[in-house]
């Protein structure tokens, strides 16, 4: 039996939204940016390490049906490339969100996601000192008034804070957490030559095994606790669509249009989160934390668009 007409429709409506990568990128960003949402509301119904180890162990378990042909196909090209893909999997996924979610514990939904929209100047920094990248001066006025904007949110825009360096522990876990990512990033310049979607099932399943001994530590500390159902949701939520659903969209908009105009819709991150934690969790917002938004989005526009040009 032929379908509907109406359900023709409704496949032919889907599968164009499929071919609109600014639809695709939107989507992926607030997607990303629901991430610090559902780690606050995980806050009490799920332990870090328990959100860890399943956001990855889902996501592999989703890859296994859409993927594993691929993978397969591919094995041979990931031998002898372990090593590198262990790194990136543990810097870029277990270790960052095991340090995400730990900080989730500490500090607000909004300074996670301003915090975070500085990994596209830490990504030109990391170039600059590892990689012997040229810059222009511009491009570094661009990454001083990023990092000036992210030192705002950490400092609760109080001088007195930044004076004498006492800032929130989970701000400074989310920091080290995205320069984590920001290294990750920087080493896909030499990732096996093999699909997006092979290379990412690759580190998803390094990064699911590489958490396991955090989840033991976890236990074996005491800070372990069976999730709520809650927790159950926010496990389901984070394995099936940041980690799994916006890689799939993310991949196919590269695909579209290339990773240089992709990555411009990656500065919605510190957007979408900010307003996301205020509708979600009714989280306070400072003046300090709209200034702090301007200049982060400010001084990354300037280090990638106005500096690159010049």
């Amino acid at each position: 039996m032929s379908a509907s007409p109406s359900a023709a429709t409704r496949g032919a409506f889907w599968r164009g939204l499929y071919q609109r990568p600014a639809f695709l990128l939107i989507v992926t960003t607030l997607i990303w940016g629901s991430n610090a949402v559902a780690a606050r509301l995980a806050v009490g119904h799920v332990s870090p390490m328990m959100l860890t180890t399943a956001r990855w162990s889902i996501a592999c378990i989703a890859l296994w049906f859409v993927a594993r042909q691929q993978v397969v196909q591919h094995l041979p090209a990931l031998q002898g490339r372990w090593t590198y893909l262990a790194l990136m999997g543990v810097s870029g996924f277990t270790a960052f969100n095991a340090l995400f979610y730990a900080a989730a514990h500490h500090t607000t939904a909004v300074n996670l996601a301003l915090i975070q929209g500085m990994i596209p100047v830490l990504v030109l920094l990391g170039g600059v000192l590892f990689l012997r990248l040229r810059v222009t001066a511009l491009q570094m006025v661009g990454v001083v008034i990023t990092l000036a904007g992210v030192a705002i949110v950490a400092s609760r825009g109080t001088w007195a804070v930044l004076a004498a360096l006492d800032f929130n522990v989970g701000d400074v876990w989310i920091l080290l957490a995205c320069v984590l990512y920001a290294g990750y990033t920087l080493g896909l310049r030499s990732r096996p030559v093999v699909p997006p979607l092979v290379f990412f099932s690759a580190v998803a399943g390094v990064a699911a095994l590489a958490s396991l001994p955090l989840l033991a530590a976890e236990v074996a500390t005491g800070h372990f606790f069976w999730p709520t159902l809650q927790g159950w949701l926010i496990l389901t939520y984070v394995g099936l669509l940041p980690s799994f659903v916006s890689q799939i969209l993310f991949i196919r908009a590269v695909e579209l249009i290339g990773p240089a105009r992709a990555s411009v819709f990656l500065n919605l991150n510190p957007v979408f989160g900010p307003a996301l934690a205020v509708w979600v969790l009714s989280e306070p917002v400072g003046a300090y934390h709209a200034v702090a938004l301007v200049m982060v989005l400010g001084g990354i526009w300037i280090a990638e668009r106005l500096g690159a040009r010049r």
